[in-house]
């Protein structure tokens, strides 16, 4: 099989479409074509079908993308662990990262890494891990730090800390006047994510497993980094990371100190099992679980899954 070939079929697999495939490989429509029928004639078989107005993989398609994906993986990695000797501490980090981390485990741990190693450069991709997983399934990541979810095949993680996810409002908020109970909580309006988030799932089955009614939601925001600004702006509720609380660019805002809404999570580092790691890599792993990022926040509560 030719290698080239491969490539094309995974990005006619991943658009579905022989003509949005051409478009994106700056190839002609006939070229891709012939393309896969000696893929088919190697294969002994057909490797798409038609659906609607697209295409999509047969069995034996969905065969050939893993393999191919795993030959290119291994040209890849080998290239760049070539490319690597005597290079010491030296090359590209790819690093997918969910917000909360990249606001306060990454930076000091990158400030090291360059010191060490001037000519490392970094690209990072800062996201919600739904959205960062399949980029390093894909090989565009080397590294995707983000919260402990299930464990998927192929993958290597390791524990970098622990983050606790509060209840907070502005320190003026008549929340402080007394000692709050979750029952409380259901007086005020809030500032969260929309349902689906991980975060606002949990704190909203936390209200139903007690019988109380979901938090009165009156701004929604998918921008993580934003809720701790609304809070101090707008005098709402939220539900937001401990490492927010006593920071000099946002002061003045104070933890609800409840229990039941002190969600712990995990933040890991994942990256491809057998995957070539650069020694700039394995580093900046070695620098985010050393703590020369965000230290753990101390522990209130029960530990929570995310």
């Amino acid at each position: 099989m030719d290698l080239r070939d491969l490539r094309y079929f995974e990005t006619i697999a991943e658009l579905q479409h022989v003509g949005r495939a051409a478009q994106k490989l700056h190839r002609t429509q006939p070229a891709l074509t012939s393309s896969i029928r000696r893929l088919e004639e190697d294969c002994g078989a057909p490797l798409f079908e038609r659906a609607g107005r697209g295409i999509r993989l047969t069995s034996a398609g969905g065969v050939l993308l893993k393999w191919a994906q795993r030959v290119r993986f291994d040209m890849e990695d080998a290239r760049r662990e070539i490319a690597a000797i005597g290079s010491g501490l030296a090359g590209h980090v790819r690093i997918g990262i969910v917000p909360t981390a990249a606001q306060f485990l990454l930076p000091a741990a990158a400030r090291q890494l360059l010191q060490e190693g001037p000519d490392v450069t970094l690209r990072t991709v800062v996201g919600l891990v739904d959205s960062l997983k399949p980029l390093l399934r894909q090989g565009e990541l080397d590294l995707l730090v983000a919260t402990e979810t299930h464990a998927d095949p192929g993958m290597v993680s390791k524990l970098l800390a622990e983050d606790a996810i509060v209840v907070a409002a502005s320190a003026e908020h008549e929340i402080f006047r007394g000692q709050p109970t979750l029952k409380d909580l259901t007086r005020y309006r809030w500032v969260l994510q929309p349902p689906g988030a991980p975060t606002r799932d949990w704190l909203d089955h936390t209200f139903d497993r007690r019988r109380l009614p979901r938090p009165q939601v009156q701004v929604e925001s998918t921008m993580l980094l934003m809720l701790p600004t609304l809070i101090a702006e707008t005098g709402l509720l939220s539900f937001i990371s401990r490492h927010h609380l006593g920071s000099k660019a946002l002061p003045g805002l104070k933890e609800v100190p409840l229990k039941e809404t002190t969600m712990l999570r995990r933040l890991v580092v994942t990256y491809r099992d057998k995957a070539y790691i650069s020694a700039a890599a394995q580093r900046l792993i070695d620098l985010l679980a050393e703590g020369h990022g965000a230290r753990p926040p101390k522990k209130r509560g029960r530990a929570a899954a995310s």
